[in-house]
């Protein structure tokens, strides 16, 4: 049996201006990537900073939003440059004490390669060597021949990140400045009191998941660097060669890397045990280890049990929306994929709930209808 579909001219065109419009729009999306990614960025830290803005214009002379925004960016710049004081002196003395251990080192070197060349000539191994160094020679000699070109790379790459990153805070400035403005307008569009209202309560729900989200993650920050600061500070304890001093730069490390997700915490902690090492290298494998061992109890407990009180989300939904995050969007998705489980949760609440009001609403005339064709088919008495 054959099935002739008859479709008109019209609704072909329909169809595939359709398909087209949805392709050029997805690539307009993509073409226009790196620039959603700033505007997503400036509008993370807008919502972030933007209960202590809220804060300071309530209590600041005026109603302008300019001082209190400038006030709170003057407290993250201090918040930095109090990072760098902390964190970069340390840093210094510990790479000048590894350079003067480096001729001791090389010192070593050589002698155990005196021992090395016996062992070779024993069992006759120098051609296999020498074709070895000649690998690494010709290797070295591309490298030093595209040094240049790698310096200039690397230089662009940090221009422009730092091009980006000054174009998110001016976004993020503008956004808390401006923000409120925008709101009343977007507000003062609607006709139906009632579904500006709904909008309004769900923008709002919204919104304090990301806030809640920015506090949880602050909190698992602060205990990991508080964690890690006391290790270093019982390691200095332990082993003498370890300076007390360390301790403050090892929090100040620990809190801001494990800020970034993902690979944050892991640098921090690399970047101590190194710290570590160069003054006692059983200390820095000691606090590798440890810092390997908390990384698993923070991120299957500390991390999603705090996420799903602040964002009302199970433990479950955390680490599902974080791996789904991480394997589909990277880092991106590393970064925004707890609050976006956060605020679909909040939409589809909403969804059912307004569903179930207009079910209720739907069936209270049915069932009046029922009731009365009920009365009219009893017979009377």
């Amino acid at each position: 049996m054959k099935v002739r579909i008859e479709i008109d001219t019209k609704t072909f065109v329909r169809f595939w201006l359709v398909v087209i419009g949805f392709a050029f729009a997805i690539l307009a999306i993509y073409s226009a990537r790196t620039a959603l990614i700033m505007l997503g960025a400036a509008l993370f830290l807008a919502l972030a900073l933007n209960k202590p803005v809220s804060f300071l214009a309530k209590h600041l002379p005026g109603k302008s939003r300019v001082w209190p925004t400038a006030i709170a960016f003057l407290l993250v710049v201090v918040i930095l440059g109090g990072f760098v004081f902390l964190v970069v002196p340390p840093i210094i003395q510990q790479t000048v004490r590894f350079a003067e251990t480096v001729p001791g080192l090389v010192e070593t070197a050589t002698t155990q390669w005196q021992g090395l060349s016996a062992l070779i000539d024993k069992y006759h191994l120098q051609p296999q060597v020498e074709n070895a160094m000649e690998t690494i020679r010709n290797n070295t000699t591309g490298w030093a021949a595209n040094l240049g070109s790698n310096v200039l790379n690397g230089l662009g790459s940090i221009f422009s990140l730092m091009v980006s990153c000054l174009f998110v805070l001016v976004l993020t400035f503008l956004m808390l400045v401006e923000g409120p403005m925008w709101l009343s307008r977007l507000w003062g569009i609607y006709n139906d009191q009632e579904r500006m209202e709904y909008h309004r309560n769900m923008v709002h729900k919204m919104y304090h998941v990301v806030t809640g989200y920015v506090t949880g993650q602050l909190t698992v920050s602060a205990i990991d660097a508080l964690a890690a600061g006391f290790v270093v500070f019982i390691l200095s304890l332990i082993f003498p060669n370890v300076p007390a001093n360390l301790t403050l730069p090892a929090i100040a490390i620990a809190f801001t890397l494990s800020l970034i997700p993902m690979f944050g915490a892991t640098v921090g902690g690399a970047l101590i045990a190194i710290l570590l090492g160069f003054n006692d290298l059983t200390a820095g494998i000691i606090f590798a280890i440890y810092f390997i061992v908390y990384q698993q109890f923070e991120n299957n407990l500390i991390s999603p049990t705090i996420q799903a009180r602040k964002l009302e989300l199970s433990a479950l939904s955390v680490l599902t929306a974080v791996t789904i995050g991480i394997y589909v969007f990277g880092l991106a998705g590393a970064i925004i994929s707890i609050p976006i489980a956060g605020c679909l949760k909040v939409l589809l609440e909403n969804y059912l709930a307004r569903a179930r009001k207009n079910r209720a609403k739907s069936e209270r005339p049915l069932t009046k209808l029922v009731k009365k064709l009920q009365g009219e088919d009893e017979p009377a008495a």
